[in-house]
This record gives C-alpha cells, sequence and structure tokens, in this order.
C-alpha cells in the first residue's frame, strides 16, 4: 500500500497559465493564415500589369487555338505566383508569430510574470533574429540585427502596454461576475441556514 506522501508526489502538478499570455499554437496558425492571405493578395495585385501584356498578345493574334494557348499558360502562371506568393507569406509571418508569442510565454514562465518587458524582450530578439538571417554580408546583417532589435523594441512596448490594459479590464470584469457568484452563494447558504434555523 502506497504512503500518503508517494500518492502526493504521483498528482502531477497542473500549470496554471499566467494572465495575459497567448496560445502559442493558436497565434502561429492565425499567423499562418495571415501570411497566406496578404501573400496571395499581394501577388495578385502585382499579377495585374501581367494581365495587360497578355491582352495585348490576344489582340494581336487571330488564330483561336492561339489565343486559348496564350490565355491558359496565363491563367496557369497567375495560379503558380499566387500559390507561392501565399506559401512564403503564410511561412514567413507564422514562423515570425511562432517565434514572438514562444519567447514570451518562455519569458513570462521563467520570470514568473507577464509584463510590457516580455512583450518588448520578445518583440526585439524576434526582429534581432530575423534581421540575422536576411541576405547580405556580416556588416549587413549585423546592422540589419541592431536595428530590427531596437525597432522590435520600440514598437513592442506601446502594444504590449496596450495589451495588459486590455487584459487588465478584462480581468476586473471577470473579478466582479465572480465577486457577485460568490455573494450569491453566501446569500443562498445564509438563507438556507435561516429556513433551518425557523423550523427548529
Amino acid at each position: 500500500m502506497s504512503s500518503p506522501e508517494s500518492a502526493e508526489e504521483d498528482v502531477p502538478k497542473v500549470r496554471r497559465k499566467l494572465a495575459g499570455t497567448v496560445n502559442w499554437g493558436t497565434a502561429t496558425v492565425v499567423g499562418i493564415f495571415a501570411g497566406m492571405l496578404y501573400g496571395g493578395s499581394r501577388e495578385a495585385a502585382a499579377s495585374v500589369s501581367k494581365d495587360a501584356e497578355v491582352m495585348l498578345k490576344l489582340g494581336s493574334t487571330q488564330d483561336k487555338r492561339e489565343q486559348y494557348r496564350i490565355m491558359r499558360d496565363a491563367m496557369e502562371k497567375r495560379f503558380i505566383r499566387v500559390t507561392r506568393g501565399s506559401i512564403v507569406g503564410g511561412v514567413r509571418l507564422g514562423m515570425f508569430t511562432a517565434t514572438f508569442y514562444g519567447l514570451q510565454n518562455l519569458l513570462a514562465e521563467k520570470r514568473g510574470l507577464h509584463d510590457i518587458f516580455n512583450v518588448a524582450g520578445a518583440g526585439s530578439a524576434t526582429a534581432a533574429m530575423f534581421g540575422l538571417i536576411l541576405p547580405g554580408s556580416i556588416m549587413w546583417r549585423a546592422r540589419n540585427m541592431l536595428l530590427g532589435s531596437t525597432l522590435g523594441a520600440a514598437f513592442c512596448f506601446p502594444l504590449g502596454w496596450a495589451h495588459l490594459k486590455l487584459v487588465e479590464k478584462a480581468n476586473e470584469g471577470l473579478d466582479m461576475d465572480e465577486k457577485q457568484e460568490t455573494k450569491s452563494r453566501v446569500g443562498a447558504a445564509i438563507e438556507r441556514l435561516e429556513e433551518r434555523s425557523l423550523k427548529k
């Protein structure tokens, strides 16, 4: 028979998520879809000039078979461009989002609290990493890394402040609901006790 101490050790410890931290997986999926939408729409807008060239080619040829071939080739190229733009955009923004929220949650877990500095630190580190992987010479990459680090912190600091203020407002509403629920439970318990005392 197991002792109470070993029974306590067998119980898994449940980590409570800090208020304001974002679910990493959900944020990454949203980032992927947003990047796909942006990349595909950008490529679709860029292919408008190519459509004008196709129309000029169609006007210069009288053969119906040749016109059909030109249109089919243009549609295939456009589909490939838009698909490639969607995939590249989704991968880029998905990687950026995954890195940013992963670092933010890691900082929150290590520090034990979620504040503006987690958001600013994650933004600075993510922008520095992506500045480092851009193509170019070592000096160019170092410059991009320093610039990305500075801009990431400067951009994420006010965003983190706004995010935390919204979380505080949302938690105030939840706290008020919990207090009202507790009051109603206490009131119900008091009423039951009064009824029992009256019956006696």
